[in-house]
């Protein structure tokens, strides 16, 4: 399997898409469309727990400390139905924000409200011989699951280059484009590039008929 054929089969982990180059665009495609219907990929607490670990936000010990001790509790249930009104207030200012607009006050104060809330800790862990920073969180409560996802939106819309971050111009998916060109319109070969270059062909062949029509005439 070639480099990029393994890089678009990878999109698909434990039932979620991972293709965005950003963990809030990552978050963000956790409600992707698929046969012209909304697939909520985070119906409830324990698919938030499954999501984060496959992120790397959660170890094993915490995801199943957290369902043993919360999963059909009434607030990880409103857990899930706040983390999932952030991510939908997010979609709508993050597709204005690609657009060139700037971020709406309101936005700000709830990513920083969040983020006061549940702040993210920083650690020296080892690296070799070398001692270097970490961000972690300690999730103790249903509501600490919003740390990790409050810092990535915040370093997203601050650090991000915006023309970078894009819709895929096929489907509602988002992503950062690390392509060298910067040309990129599509969220992976696999789910949406392959029906673009077949688009495109099709629309150089329709162009390529006429012009020998022309000729002939």
């Amino acid at each position: 399997m070639g480099r990029t054929q393994a890089k678009d089969a990878a999109v698909w982990k434990d039932g979620f898409l991972f293709l965005g180059n950003d963990l809030a665009l990552d978050f963000l495609n956790t409600r992707p469309v698929q046969d012209g219907e909304a697939m909520e990929l985070l119906p409830d607490f324990a698919a938030i727990l499954r999501w984060s670990q496959t992120a790397g936000l959660l170890s094993p010990h915490d995801a199943a400390d957290l369902e043993r001790q919360w999963g059909q509790s009434a607030e990880a249930r409103r857990t899930v139905e706040a983390i999932r009104g952030f991510r939908e207030n997010f979609r709508k200012e993050v597709l204005e924000w690609e657009q060139g607009h700037a971020v709406h006050r309101s936005a700000i104060d709830e990513v920083n409200r969040l983020m006061t809330s549940y702040p993210m800790s920083t650690r020296l862990k080892t690296n070799g011989k070398e001692l270097e920073p970490e961000l972690y969180f300690k999730p103790r409560r249903p509501e600490d699951l919003f740390a990790p996802l409050a810092h990535a939106v915040a370093m997203l819309l601050a650090n991000a280059n915006r023309d970078r971050v894009r819709k895929c111009g096929q489907c509602v998916l988002h992503f950062v484009d690390t392509s060298k060109k910067g040309t990129r319109r599509w969220c992976s070969m696999r789910l949406c590039g392959n029906r673009l270059k077949v688009a495109a062909y099709a629309a150089r062949e329709r162009s390529s008929r006429v012009e020998r029509s022309s000729v002939e005439r």
